[in-house]
C-alpha cells in the first residue's frame, strides 16, 4: 500500500480552541458530509486545581480537498463528566458514525487513580444536530472493564460492515512497573464487540485479535478499519510498554493488518510504507491513525511528535 503524504494540516497552536484549551490535537477522527469534512479531535486545558491536564472534544471543518480550513469550533463538542463519572478527566479519543440522522459518538472517558494514572472507559454522546454538539446517552459507559477485562477500556472505532456493527477498541491486560520508570506503567490490546442497535455491546472478551511483533509488553492503540477492494485493512499504532515518553525508538509507530472476514486478522506492517520525516512534526513519533473515505479515495489522518501536541497529518492512498 503505497501513501502519499500531504505533511500536516492542522496546528493546534495556530487556532483558538475552545475550553482555554492551547495545545494538542490528537486522534483525528473524520465525518463526511456533502460538501465539507469535520474532524473531530481531542485538545488539551490544564486543571487548576492541580496542574493536570483535562481532555476535551474540538472540531475543524474542511473543504472537500482537505487543505482549505472553513471553520474551527468555538465552544465544547461535549462536556466532561460529572464528579465521579467515568470521563470527569477528559474524553480522547471520540469517534463518530451516523446513525440515521443522528450522530453517535463513541467517547474515551478518563478518570483519575490513586495506585494507578488512569482507568478509562467507553461512553455514547448523541448530536441531533448534526455533530455540532452531543448529549450524553446515560453517565455511565456503553463499554467497560469485565471479569476478563478489568480496566483500560477505549479506543473505540464503530463500524456497520456485514450486516451489524462491528466495534474494535483497545483492553488493558496488566499494570506493571519497570525499571525505567518508577510509576506503573499499562499494556493494552486490540479486542472486538459487535452490536445491533449501537447501544448493547457484546464482547469477544479478552480476545487479542491483532498479534504483538515486540511480544507481551506490546501496547497496541486506536484500531481503524476500512475496505480496499476485496480486504477489509485496519490500521492501529503500536510501542512498547516502558521508556517510550522519551525514547523516539521505544514510541508509536503505526501498524497493519488484514482480514477477509473481520474475524482473523493477519499482521503486516511492512505493507503501510508510511514513515515520518527526520527532523519534522512527525520525525520522532507517527500514531492515533484513522482511515477513511471521501469521494472515492482513501485518507488516513494521524498525528506525529509528543502524542499529537503539534496536530495532525493526511495521507492518501495511491491506487
Amino acid at each position: 500500500m503505497r501513501w502519499r503524504k500531504h505533511g500536516r494540516i492542522f496546528d493546534p497552536t495556530q487556532h483558538r480552541l475552545p475550553n482555554g484549551c492551547t495545545q494538542f490535537a490528537q486522534s483525528p477522527q473524520a465525518l463526511v458530509f456533502d460538501d465539507f469534512v469535520r474532524v473531530y479531535f481531542s485538545c488539551r486545558s490544564v486543571d487548576g486545581a492541580n496542574g493536570k491536564y483535562l481532555s476535551h472534544v474540538a472540531f475543524v471543518d474542511f473543504a472537500k480537498d482537505l487543505r482549505r480550513i472553513l471553520r474551527v469550533s468555538d465552544r465544547a463538542v461535549v462536556n466532561l463528566g460529572a464528579l465521579g463519572c467515568f470521563d470527569e478527566h477528559g474524553i480522547f479519543p471520540m469517534n463518530v458514525i451516523r446513525h440515521g440522522d443522528l450522530v453517535y459518538g463513541y467517547t474515551t472517558g478518563w478518570s483519575r487513580r490513586q495506585s494507578v494514572s488512569v482507568e478509562t472507559a467507553i461512553g455514547l454522546v448523541i448530536s441531533r444536530d448534526g455533530g455540532i454538539t452531543f448529549e450524553r446517552f446515560g453517565d455511565g459507559p456503553v463499554l467497560g472493564s469485565s471479569l476478563h477485562e478489568p480496566f483500560l477500556v477505549g479506543d473505540a472505532f464503530v463500524a456497520s460492515l456485514e450486516g451489524k456493527l462491528h466495534m474494535w477498541y483497545i483492553f488493558g491486560t496488566r499494570w506493571q512497573r519497570f525499571p525505567s520508570s518508577g510509576l506503573p506503567e499499562r499494556t493494552y490490546k486490540i479486542g472486538h464487540a459487535t452490536s445491533s442497535d449501537g447501544k448493547d455491546w457484546v464482547k469477544q472478551e479478552a480476545v487479542q485479535v491483532v498479534p504483538d511483533v515486540l511480544g507481551e509488553h506490546e501496547s497496541q492503540a486506536l484500531p481503524t478499519v476500512c475496505k480496499v477492494d476485496a480486504a477489509y485493512h485496519m490500521f492501529f499504532c503500536y510501542r512498547h510498554s516502558d521508556d517510550f515518553r522519551r525514547n523516539s525508538d521505544r514510541g508509536y509507530r503505526i501498524g497493519h493488518a488484514r482480514s477477509q472476514d473481520l474475524l482473523q486478522w493477519v499482521r503486516d506492517d511492512s505493507v503501510l510504507s508510511l514513515q515520518g520525516t527526520p527532523g519534522d512534526w512527525d520525525g520522532d513519533m507517527q500514531c492515533y491513525p484513522h482511515v477513511f473515505e471521501c469521494d472515492s479515495e482513501i485518507y488516513l489522518l494521524y498525528n506525529g511528535n509528543e502524542f499529537g501536541r503539534y496536530g495532525f497529518g493526511l495521507a492518501q492512498l495511491q491506487r
